[in-house]
């Protein structure tokens, strides 16, 4: 049996060829479109979220160039993400509710330091830094980026 995650199509048009992918802490799966019934707490490792090429531009622009999350318009049920009580039905064991706070900490703090870091490090690219520049925005946003410093 596969349990691991496969290709999910674009968060934005729901295009199934995707070109880029985006791993968010689960608390911003609050931000997206059609959410209201996801509890994120449930939620178990990271949100990806995924965008065809024209999407990916929009993001791109929205990221980098207006200070702005795409979040707001991606369909929450476009986004890949598993929940506990899903490991729950096949480990055949009650877990505990995550803790996402840590999770949440490493990942702004490695947004932060791509961020800093981006020109001058040849190995980040321009997808890396939309990414953190996306956690960095729906962080804040979420009111993290100020607790979690």
């Amino acid at each position: 049996m596969y349990t691991g995650k496969t290709e999910q199509p674009c968060c934005l048009c729901g295009d199934p060829e995707s070109v880029a992918r985006l791993d968010l802490p689960p608390r911003t799966i609050q931000l997206l479109r059609h959410s209201g019934s996801i509890a994120w707490r449930d939620v178990v490792g990271e949100l990806s979220i995924h965008f065809c090429a024209s999407g990916w531009t929009l993001v791109t622009e929205l990221a980098l160039d207006a200070g702005m999350h795409p979040l707001s318009r991606c369909n929450a049920a476009r986004a890949s993400f598993d929940v506990r009580e899903d490991f729950e039905a096949l480990l055949a064991d009650v877990r505990e509710e995550p803790d996402q706070t840590a999770m949440e900490r490493r990942m702004l703090a490695a947004s932060r330091r791509v961020v800093e870091c981006y020109g001058e490090d040849e190995l980040i690219e321009e997808r890396d830094l939309v990414e953190a520049r996306v956690i960095e925005l729906a962080l804040s946003e979420l009111g993290v980026a100020a607790t979690t410093a």
